[in-house]
């Protein structure tokens, strides 16, 4: 057995932290219950960043389904800022005041995991950004965080698993270890090219034994045509300067003709270093940075009670209204029943981000593809910058 809760034990409200169903008990047994009006917010997003990627709504649904409850929601992939209510549950407090603890699990990494693909996305430009981390977490939870980067941006993934869950081919070149067991750079893409079915791009490895450029000319030379690109993924310890290693690998290649051969980078990589490389890469896999992402730390507070304002100190109390600029993209928060100007000062017309979502025991928008999250993604960060 894994150390891992399934599903029954989350929807039954068992992975929750103590003190909620310490809660439950007094309320239960002083016979007391509220209505009560709940938002989930972040308030601080890691590193200073702008923006955060929405993401974990899909799962959600899994819990909310079944409560007599009723839910606003932002759709999943939505771009947020700090202080925008993502997500809004009402209805008697014990019917879901247990499961804060997992809806939060579900939004916060997932979230976090989106957020760092997109912003590695957005500093690679046209260029692919591979999901390669999968290795740095738990496997059961590696079809979720590939989901989440898949959705946030990356151009692919690396788990065949993982990648049939999200309908998409799994992404990758060659292990260091065919190189070393053939005892040869050449000779295992050689092997390569002559086993792996033609459809795939043939894209070699080329720091396992030699000087990189000294590689990338053998393998060039040989493959000719058929080599569509060289990976390196030389360790930090002995890069040096690696701007100038790749602008040399370029060069060498270029000299000799070599100009269709793609570079492909990978290993230690996060939006800064993509957009440091970019004057030489073609494509980036990116692993520990995306897959181990700092979470966005979203809390779930209680801001209406029998339909009053309250919330602790810190909270601004009453439930919101989202909106977005369609033309700029400026947002602001409301409260929900004030009258608003649905004209931007730039001319463009506001919507709401935050809709409902879940009433009578039916969603009321359902869930999309990763392949149209991913698109409304990339959509919004047209508008968005690092």
């Amino acid at each position: 057995m894994f150390f891992i809760a399934d599903f029954d034990d989350i929807k039954k409200g068992k992975v929750t932290d103590l003190y909620f169903t310490k809660t439950l008990e007094i309320l239960k047994k002083k016979g007391i219950d509220r209505w009560v009006r709940a938002e989930f917010i972040v308030k601080r997003l890691p590193e200073n960043i702008p923006w955060a990627v929405f993401t974990g709504l899909e799962e959600v649904s899994k819990i909310i389904e079944g409560l007599k409850v009723k839910v606003r929601a932002m759709k999943e992939g939505t771009i947020i800022k700090t202080y925008q209510p993502v997500l809004e549950i009402e209805g008697m407090y014990t019917d879901f005041g247990i499961f804060e603890t997992a809806i939060l699990g579900l939004i916060c990494q997932s979230s976090g995991v989106a957020t760092k693909a997109a912003r590695c996305k957005k500093a690679a430009g046209n260029k692919p950004v591979m999901s390669f981390g999968a290795r740095r977490i738990h496997p059961v939870i590696a079809p979720m965080v590939e989901r989440s980067a898949f959705i946030g941006g990356c151009d692919g993934v690396s788990v065949v698993f993982d990648a049939e869950m999200i309908g998409e081919e799994p992404s990758g070149t060659m292990p260091h270890a065919l190189i070393l067991i053939m005892g040869d750079t050449v000779d295992a893409t050689k092997a390569f090219d002559e086993i792996i079915d033609k459809k795939i791009k043939r894209v070699a490895l080329i720091d396992t034994f030699h000087d990189e450029k000294i590689e990338a000319i053998r393998v060039a030379d040989v493959m000719k045509d058929r080599l569509y690109g060289i990976r390196l993924d030389t360790p930090s310890s002995r890069r040096g300067d690696f701007l100038r290693i790749l602008e040399e690998v370029r060069w060498e290649l270029n000299i000799r003709g070599h100009n269709h051969v793609k570079i492909f980078v990978s290993g230690g990589l996060d939006e800064n270093k993509i957009l440091q490389l970019n004057p030489y890469v073609d494509s980036y896999g990116v692993g520990t940075s995306i897959t181990n992402a700092r979470v966005i730390d979203f809390a779930m507070d209680i801001i209406e009670i029998e339909g009053k304002p309250i919330a602790k100190r810190g909270k601004m109390s009453g439930a919101k209204r989202v909106i977005r600029c369609q033309n700029c993209c400026k947002d602001r928060v409301f409260p929900l029943k004030q009258d608003i100007d649905s004209r931007c000062e730039c001319g463009g017309v506001f919507t709401d981000l935050l809709n409902p979502w879940y009433e009578d025991g039916m969603f009321l928008f359902g869930n999309k593809s990763p392949q149209e999250i991913r698109r409304y993604v990339l959509d919004q960060l047209k508008n968005f910058e690092i």
